[in-house]
């Protein structure tokens, strides 16, 4: 992932200008893990504890770990997570060792390219049972693309795609989108 500073005086305000569905995506996120066993969490990219604080919403009693590579955005989260495990540290970078019941993660995993993407959900496998991710995809329609990609720091990948490494990992693995440039991943390890 590439040095980005967000500031998290603006992070909201500029997720909800340029993420055309984020309030639908993060609600979608948090829905999907209704169901799911969460009394471990590990989050990837927790910035300032938005994704957190929903998806705590269906799981209070969660044990919460997230990692973030912005010790800014990770400053405002611990305020906002005070019981939180929170680490400085890359989606590239081992993952805490876990076991984890559930990973989740919103709009970070579409900064890594194919291949690392790739790894991360190898990794993601060794230690938890579940994920939940929610993040910007190609649209399977270039024209209904509505947010805005560089293709360096951005640089999403296709449902398609996603689905065959989650697989490849050992996940049953499957998505629904928000937008078409939005899906919601829903993946367990068999039996889980």
């Amino acid at each position: 992932m590439g040095a980005w500073d967000w500031d998290p005086d603006t992070f909201l305000g500029e997720m909800l200008a340029e993420i055309p569905g984020y309030e639908e995506l993060e609600a979608a996120v948090a829905a999907a893990t209704a169901g799911l066993e969460a009394r471990t969490v590990l989050e990837l990219g927790t910035g300032t504890g938005e994704t957190a604080l929903h998806v705590l919403g269906n799981h209070p009693d969660a044990c919460w770990t997230g990692i973030d590579a912005s010790e800014a955005m990770l400053s405002r989260a611990r305020e906002r997570l005070p019981n939180a495990e929170l680490r400085l540290a890359r989606l590239e970078d081992p993952l805490p060792a876990g076991p984890f019941d559930l990973a989740v993660s919103v709009l970070a995993v579409h900064h890594l390219d194919g291949p690392t993407k790739r790894d991360l959900f190898a990794r993601i496998a060794q230690v938890a049972s579940a994920l939940v991710l929610g993040d910007v995809v190609v649209p399977e329609r270039p024209g209904d693309a509505a947010i805005a990609i560089d293709g360096v720091y951005d640089t999403p990948s296709s449902v398609a795609e996603q689905l065959e490494w989650l697989r490849e990992a050992g996940f049953d693995a499957e998505a629904s989108y928000v937008r078409p440039d939005l899906a919601v991943f829903i993946a367990h390890k068999p039996g889980k």
